[in-house]
């Protein structure tokens, strides 16, 4: 795990975080929060403490420590709960905030959660958990099949948050799975700062939405967030985070890769478990590619869904004829949702480069401006290599 935190040493009175009024603007061009606003309506605050968490094990200790640290709320989101050694965990550690005397409120997706048995639900009501299952069967558009509710976070007291690709289940590590070489692989981060409220009032929304009490006519398409607020770059103030929420249809995080390819000087790396990227996304990879910049994405050699293999190896040749670098994971299973654009600005969530990511499910990624934290997913990423086998022109198949 690596952290950037801001300095210790300043004064107490020294403010953490904050947002800057229209009056404060940065003036010498568009800059990196109101970049991210624009093109995906994600509001960014300055002043955040981040660190990378590396696959289940280390990232379950740290939800897991903060849940039982939380004093007055938890929100905890995740498509996929499994009523395994790693879900019971959770349950077990949110009765006890219960009994502590802190708000819990849960939510999970019906599809990712299918497998899990009523006496599991039906325990974490008992406790005195609020919970509720997005988007079951039923009498809706499309029957309730799409969209889903892909996004996993954590947040304790609105003041600390968690977000990455990965669910509650011993795929990713638990007594059930103590062989490291046959745990998922996957990335998230923790976020400590006025950001992790942005990620509350994402959470409020998706709980609206699983209760069916958003509203439905035209102003909810409207952005709610205001026009011209901006933060401070100064590096003193740590790092500048947006929390980017994928809506059908909207294409946010799509949009955002392009602006990265267009600003992108040196490199774009990107980890994606499911990459079957739209022919805009692979114009703007291979487009930085023959413009020098040097891109290299990282996917899964195996998958949980073997069908997936077929269709993201139609776009290796285009890619790797035009200067994109592939490698495939070696391992079990590769389910990282990760971009560092040089070494400046990093992505970690649950969008990955497919239509149902893109375009049709509810996602939720931050992106980090923070060069010591894009070192160390840089860091990261090239570790991950090591473990990988690469795509050679005219190799793939």
């Amino acid at each position: 795990m690596v952290t950037t935190r801001p300095d210790r040493t300043s004064p107490p009175s020294t403010p953490v975080a904050r947002r800057q009024t229209p009056g404060d603007l940065v003036v010498q061009g568009p800059s990196f929060s109101r970049g991210l606003w624009r093109v995906a309506a994600a509001d960014a605050s300055s002043g955040n403490s981040v660190e990378l968490l590396r696959d289940g094990p280390a990232t379950y200790d740290a939800m897991i420590g903060l849940i039982e640290g939380a004093r007055a709320s938890i929100a905890l989101e995740s498509y996929m709960v499994q009523d395994d050694s790693v879900g019971r965990r959770f349950a077990d550690a949110l009765a006890a905030a219960v009994k502590r005397g802190v708000e819990v409120r849960f939510l999970t997706d019906w599809v990712g959660s299918r497998g899990t048995g009523r006496r599991y639900w039906r325990a974490l009501r008992a406790a005195g958990i609020e919970l509720r299952i997005f988007n079951p069967p039923g009498f809706r558009p499309w029957l309730g099949v799409v969209p889903r509710d892909h996004r996993k976070l954590l947040v304790i007291d609105e003041k600390t948050g968690i977000t990455g690709g990965l669910g509650l289940s011993e795929k990713w590590g638990g007594r059930g799975n103590q062989d490291r070489k046959a745990r998922w692989r996957d990335t998230a981060v923790r976020i400590d700062g006025l950001a992790a409220l942005d990620m509350t009032h994402a959470f409020d929304r998706m709980w609206s939405r699983a209760a069916r009490e958003e509203r439905r006519d035209s102003a909810r398409l409207l952005v709610r967030r205001p026009v011209g607020a901006e933060v401070s770059p100064d590096k003193d103030e740590g790092a500048i985070v947006g929390i980017v929420e994928g809506e059908p249809l909207r294409l946010r995080v799509a949009r955002a890769l392009q602006i990265q390819a267009v600003s992108a000087e040196r490199a774009i790396w990107i980890a994606s478990a499911y990459f079957v990227p739209s022919y805009a996304e692979l114009e703007a990879l291979a487009g930085a590619a023959r413009d020098g910049v040097d891109v290299r994405v990282l996917v899964p050699s195996s998958y949980d869904h073997p069908w997936i293999r077929l269709l993201a190896r139609q776009a290796y040749r285009r890619m790797l004829r035009n200067g994109v670098r592939l490698w495939e994971w070696k391992g079990v299973m590769m389910h990282a949702k990760t971009a560092v654009v040089d070494g400046r600005w990093v992505r970690v969530g649950s969008t990955d480069f497919n239509p149902l990511g893109i375009a049709v499910n509810y996602e939720l990624d931050a992106v980090i401006q923070d060069r010591a934290l894009g070192a160390a997913a840089e860091a990261m990423f090239l570790a991950d290599l090591d473990q990988s086998t690469e795509i050679k022109p005219g190799k793939a198949r």
